[in-house]
């Protein structure tokens, strides 16, 4: 870095137990994008190792002021102009579609270990027609929305402060299971944030400034969206419902078959 000081970073992926080609491969697609990703300076295929350059120590959720949520603007703008980026390099047949099944999977793990596991219930017959209907109308609403590139983890957690006084973006992690679906899908990730809560006066100051942005850029050209700002924030939220009901699956899964529970003890708070 600027006082000489270089740091890198080796990461050990074998390859008996992690494929690492899906983020080699992203970590290119997103770069040739435009966003601030890790550089991979070397792959030993075979072996599972690669070496990265460092791009930072402190996460957004890290960096943020929790309290006073208006600080953290000028972070969070940062965070839209590279969601926009993605967003606009986006062309259908290069990752995995979002599709019916993928998002029915997803929502199936709340009821399997959220449900069933971790609260001991099993569903009446009247309850568990519910919960279909219900699954039914979240997954009609979010595959409705146009496609897009989707991160489809991008939160505070994994977005950096770059360590480099000259680079302006932040950096952008843990995109690997990155897919092809809903553009309300990050967005809803970002402001909906399964580890910090924030007011809905902040959540709406921050989607508007994205959703005016995207407007200009022609990517809100679906129904009334490009004129009704209340029309595609529904849509985020009916997104932010799918992805909620999945994390607290996962969360559940996470605590029973990992042996975390501290995943679990979040769910609460964004269930509410």
């Amino acid at each position: 870095q600027d006082d000489g000081a270089i740091t890198r970073i080796i990461m050990d992926a074998p390859p008996a137990l992690e494929n690492s080609e899906p983020f080699v491969r992203i970590d290119r697609l997103f770069g040739e994008a435009g966003l601030n990703v890790p550089r991979i300076l070397a792959w030993d295929e075979a072996q599972g190792f690669m070496l990265l350059n460092d791009v930072g120590t402190q996460t957004l959720l890290q960096a943020a002021d929790l309290e006073n949520p208006s600080a953290n603007l000028p972070q969070f703008q940062t965070a839209i102009d590279s969601l926009l980026k993605l967003q606009l390099a986006s062309k259908p047949g290069v990752l995995p579609n979002y599709d019916d099944a993928m998002l029915r999977r997803e929502l199936q793990l709340f009821p399997d270990w959220y449900i069933a596991k971790h609260r001991g219930i099993t569903l009446s017959d009247a309850q568990q027609q519910t919960l279909n209907q219900a699954f039914d109308l979240i997954v009609a609403q979010n595959l409705a929305a146009p496609q897009v590139y989707v991160h489809r983890d991008y939160m505070p957690r994994n977005l950096m402060i770059p360590l480099r006084a000259d680079e302006p973006r932040l950096a952008v992690l843990d995109f690997q299971d990155a897919v092809y679906g809903p553009i309300t899908y990050d967005i809803a990730s970002l402001m909906r944030d399964a580890f910090a809560s924030w007011d809905e006066e902040f959540v709406l100051d921050v989607t508007v400034r994205y959703w005016e942005q995207a407007r200009k850029l022609g990517l809100m050209d679906f129904e009334d969206w490009h004129s009704d700002f209340g029309a595609f924030f529904r849509a985020v939220e009916w997104m932010g419902l799918q992805r909620h009901l999945k994390v607290a699956g996962i969360f559940a899964r996470i605590t029973l078959r990992d042996g975390k529970p501290k995943y679990l003890a979040d769910a609460p708070r964004f269930l509410a």
